[in-house]
């Protein structure tokens, strides 16, 4: 069973680091599909469903089978973990990075699945949702940052961009922080916080709106320095211009949903590309040092270290 393992980064590794990505960002996006349905309280109780019942009831109706689909995913992720984990175990001597990755991944599991657990039993306390949310974002970009180091390596020594582009990207890079947190204080202050029932932050959506859109702008306007500057040092181009895309989709949609009345599909939507723009910022970031390409060292190191 060892030696089926992977002692170098293969294709296996990069499939299995893909997954976990999709996995958070899918995550995300049921979610938002249990709030945005209302159904932030179709299971009404944790670890159960309902009283007596670890499983949705057919008196639970649609609500019900949403949340608890919801729920399902987490064994998903538990699956897809192991496997990340198992793929960079035989070389985790060479490999660090990628084997603390995956144990964080782990680790955070049972983290992610009691705070859902407490959002329930706070029924749907808005702060409490969003605190999940920001864990989820944080875990997206634990993920964005496992695929980009088995493309491209441990984190070298050396800055690979002048410092006038790595201070933009790290200004950018909190102004998107700074978004999403304010977009999850808009979504505690409007008509979709989970149920009906479910009482709001109390913030005026309209102003809070406001506020959201102008660390947003400020991404992009950024962006659109690194995108001009990438283009004129010769640097890497496909991580800014993939991050300039995301923010034209999430401004848009971001527009749309707030001179529409927040239909859930945009709604949810915004929070999918929320999701990619973390993914999207981070990779931008992880080139601001030189990569270091182990792949043969790796190789060498891991039939050593069985030896």
């Amino acid at each position: 069973m060892w030696s089926l393992l992977p002692s170098r980064v293969d294709r296996r590794v990069r499939i299995i680091a893909w997954a976990s990505l999709v996995c958070q960002l899918v995550l995300v996006g049921t979610g938002g599909l249990v709030r945005l349905t209302g159904s932030g309280l179709g299971c009404p109780t944790w670890p159960e469903c309902t009283a007596g019942s670890l499983v949705t009831t057919p008196e639970m109706g649609l609500h019900g089978i949403i949340e608890f689909g919801n729920r399902l995913l987490t064994f998903v992720l538990v699956i897809i973990v192991i496997l990340a984990f198992f793929a960079v175990f035989r070389m985790r001597k060479v490999r660090r990075d990628l084997f603390w990755l995956t144990l964080i991944q782990a680790l955070s599991i049972p983290f992610q699945a009691v705070l859902g657990g407490i959002s329930v039993l706070a029924k749907l306390n808005p702060y409490v949702v969003g605190s999940h949310f920001i864990v989820s974002m944080v875990l997206v970009r634990i993920t964005a940052t496992l695929v980009y180091r088995v493309y491209h390596g441990p984190r070298g020594t050396s800055a690979a961009t002048p410092p006038w582009y790595a201070l933009t990207t790290r200004v950018a890079a909190v102004f998107v922080g700074i978004t999403v947190v304010l977009g999850i204080l808009t979504t505690g202050a409007g008509p979709h916080a989970g149920d009906a029932d479910t009482h709001r932050n109390g913030f005026d959506p309209k102003v809070i709106e406001v506020l959201h859109a102008v660390p947003a702008f400020a991404v992009f306007a950024l962006t659109l320095v690194l995108v001009a500057g990438a283009a004129r040092l010769g640097l890497p181009r496909l991580f800014p211009i993939l991050l300039l895309a995301v923010e034209v989709a999430q401004i848009t949609v971001g527009l749309v949903q707030a001179n529409t009345g927040l239909p859930p599909l945009l709604v949810g939507s915004h929070l999918v590309l929320a999701g990619l723009l973390v993914a999207a910022m981070t990779a931008v970031a992880h080139t601001l040092e030189s990569d270091t390409d182990l792949t043969k060292p790796v190789e060498v190191a891991a039939v050593a270290a069985e030896r």
